[in-house]
């Protein structure tokens, strides 16, 4: 039953999708939004979709307006999860797409946005870009970090961790269930040299920050209330 959250609700990708425009960085199609004479950045990494996720692109326009450069890279190359090919199964797909990789693409994408002279980033991962960015976090490479609906992370990797960091998790998430982001708070309240910030949202489920239905008001209403408090958190830590 786990394993099928993953996959559940997936988005109908357009690569026309959000007004931003796509450029490529270090080798990396990305979605780009938002002033690049901005001083602070945003760093998305999405969920196994991808970034021509059209909810995704929608996020990342919403956060620019608030006048973050934000970036949204396609850290799969053109190849992300496809739930209806039985031929490849997302175990399969996560074998070429692990996320110890989409972590050392961040630390370049990360580069070259400091070369850019932006001197203040922050980064959101959603499901399996959780994981990524609890890695980022681990370092001085972000400003702080907010992980939505997170996959494949674990108490360890919250142990190491150093840049302000907030997790957004689901009352029904069979991947990462309520129980154990509450294990994640309890390390993090052991470090307070590290501001942290956990709330489980009720009533939704795994992947509802964007991957959920336009025409539910109640589904967009607890998409927005989750993007609002990432907001808040990067208007407190990313200046």
């Amino acid at each position: 039953m786990a394993g099928t959250q993953y996959c559940e609700n997936p988005p109908a990708l357009s690569s026309s999708s959000g007004h931003g425009s796509v450029f490529e960085l270090r080798g990396l199609k990305t979605y780009v939004s938002g002033s690049s004479d901005s001083q602070k950045a945003i760093l998305l990494i999405s969920d196994i979709f991808g970034y021509e996720a059209p909810n995704l692109r929608k996020l990342a326009d919403k956060v620019a307006a608030e006048g973050y450069y934000v970036v949204v890279p396609d850290f799969f190359y053109g190849d992300p999860c496809n739930p209806e090919n039985m031929e490849r199964t997302m175990e399969v797909w996560l074998q070429s797409h692990g996320t110890d990789k989409g972590f050392e693409d961040a630390k370049q994408v990360i580069t070259v946005l400091k070369d850019k002279g932006i001197s203040a980033i922050g980064a959101a991962g959603f499901c399996w870009g959780g994981k990524v960015v609890v890695q980022l976090a681990t370092s001085r490479n972000i400003q702080a970090a907010v992980l939505l609906h997170p996959s494949f992370v674990s108490m360890d990797d919250f142990k190491e961790v150093k840049a302000p960091i907030a997790i957004l998790g689901a009352e029904i998430d069979h991947l990462t269930p309520p129980e154990l982001i509450m294990q994640f708070k309890e390390i993090l309240s052991s470090k307070p040299e590290v501001d942290s910030f956990v709330k489980i949202y009720p009533g939704v489920a795994h992947g509802w920050t964007v991957r959920y239905n336009e025409e539910d008001k109640n589904a967009v209403q607890s998409a927005e209330e989750a993007h609002q408090e990432m907001l808040n958190w990067f208007a407190k830590h990313v200046k």
